[in-house]
């Protein structure tokens, strides 16, 4: 059973997982070894190699390590036995194109990172960059486990899996488990009974973003049969899973849940996502119609004006925390990629769901498609367990989608924008747009971002 490990963070820069996952690893007990922190903001990296050290100094931790700044990937990768990616690929110019040019043509998103017009372009300037991360992984760290958590989610996996076909990943959402929250909250409000969403069974299949769970228990009780009372009762106001149902009126990223009840009492199985990102699944009349139809399902539409704001702010907590003129809390989070990297050390066996190709695992989906399903990790190993049959009317709803991701992940891989627009104007929340309007929507976003396109697209033919 091993103890010290050498882990390489890929956007060790990052401004708020990066610590979460450090606070989580000094939570861990019998680990110790080397966090190899790689950015392309290397001031950003330096930082959280400095809250690293601090938190060694933690009564608090119960497992150190010894944080290492490297400039080149390459040397980040040596002797890793786990890579962790967490980009943002482009920067908030780009993503306020993703997220805001759309507006022009009555198109919204709430979040736009992964299906979209938003999710398209930011596929567009990931998938270059990740081919280039499995093709130095495949060479310089071949047996490491890499764990994936940039969005769009599949369309990640699938490129690290299509250039390094034996590479050991899988990708990490929390998505899951808030809808696993929101069934507690249903439980308690309906039977009396508090439980932890670790006390519960879900079987949730689909695809990132775009989960559903068909069946859920707690002990003998089917949780989804509780939702038809649970929806007379709270639809109307909505109601946020965590401490004030109401959250969802002054946090961006809250949400009443409407849009996951409204279908489950459709589809008869519950959207397992947060409903700002269900939504966008789904034709963009249905719930992203326009702001004000978006406050009647009561959920929000996150600026990226929002989204500087609040990085602006991090970047001084860092700076704060790196230099020690603020304490940096070490406190387990809910969050399980520390608990996965222990299982697979040989720490225990635990159950997660996790974004990995089918082999299998959902019977209804092709072969070699990246799903998202329940997981066992235990020592080496990370096997995907069979689930339930969606309905047929969300297995549609699921392969229009899946099928939308596939056709735009050979058009970038092929480098055909004609290909990209194909799935460009296919995607639910184009469904209002005129070919004609949707092709100069594809061209103005594509002119927009071209500073992270141009290397690999010829985008002169727009």
């Amino acid at each position: 059973m091993k103890t010290s490990i050498k882990l390489a963070y890929i956007g060790g820069g990052s401004k708020l997982w990066a610590r979460v996952f450090m606070s989580d690893l000094a939570c861990a007990q019998n680990l110790s070894g080397e966090i190899a922190l790689y950015d392309i903001d290397l001031p950003a990296a330096e930082r959280n190699a400095a809250i690293g050290r601090r938190i060694n100094d933690d009564p608090a931790t119960q497992s150190r390590f010894n944080y290492v700044v490297y400039e080149k990937l390459d040397d980040a990768l040596k002797g890793a036995d786990f890579v962790v990616i967490s980009i943002l690929p482009g920067t908030f110019k780009e993503m306020r194109s993703d997220v805001h040019a759309p507006e022009e043509y009555g198109i919204y998103q709430s979040v736009g990172d992964t299906v979209g017009p938003g999710g398209v372009l930011r596929a567009m300037r990931t998938v270059p960059i990740y081919e280039g991360f499995a093709s130095a992984i495949a060479s310089i760290c071949p047996d490491a486990w890499v764990i994936n958590f940039t969005n769009p989610m599949t369309i990640c996996t699938k490129t690290l899996y299509d250039v390094f076909p034996s590479i050991k990943a899988f990708g990490c959402c929390h998505e899951v488990f808030h809808a696993q929250e929101f069934l507690c909250r249903v439980l308690k409000e309906e039977r009396g009974i508090s439980a932890t969403r670790k006390e519960i069974y879900t079987d949730a299949s689909g695809i990132n973003h775009f989960t559903w769970i068909t069946s859920a228990y707690y002990g003998g009780i089917d949780l989804l049969s509780l939702i038809p009372s649970f929806y007379n009762k709270y639809f109307e106001e909505g109601f946020y899973e965590y401490d004030d149902r109401f959250a969802f009126r002054y946090d961006p990223f809250a949400y009443g849940n409407k849009v996951k009840m409204d279908m489950y009492m459709r589809y008869g199985a519950l959207g397992a996502a947060g409903d700002r990102h269900l939504a966008e699944f789904m034709p963009n009349t249905w719930y992203l119609k326009d702001p004000e139809w978006v406050k009647k399902w009561a959920f929000n539409l996150t600026s990226v004006d929002f989204r500087e704001r609040q990085q602006a702010e991090r970047i001084a907590e860092t700076i704060e925390m790196a230099e020690g003129r603020k304490k940096f809390p070490v406190k387990k989070s809910a969050e399980e990629a520390v608990d996965l990297i222990k299982a697979i050390l040989g720490y225990g066996t635990i159950v997660s769901n996790v974004n990995l190709p089918n082999v299998g695992q959902m019977p209804q989906m092709p072969k070699g498609a990246i799903v998202e399903t329940n997981c066992v990790f235990s020592s080496g190993t990370v096997k995907p367990v069979v689930s339930e049959q969606l309905p047929p009317a969300v297995l549609a709803l699921v392969m229009r989608n899946h099928l939308n991701i596939e056709a735009c992940y050979e058009g970038i891989k092929k480098r055909d924008l004609k290909e990209i627009f194909a799935s460009f104007v296919n995607q639910p929340l184009c469904s209002t747009l005129t070919v004609g309007q949707a092709e100069e929507l594809f061209a103005k976003m594509c002119k927009n971002t071209r500073a992270y396109l141009e290397e690999y697209f010829d985008l002169s033919s727009l």
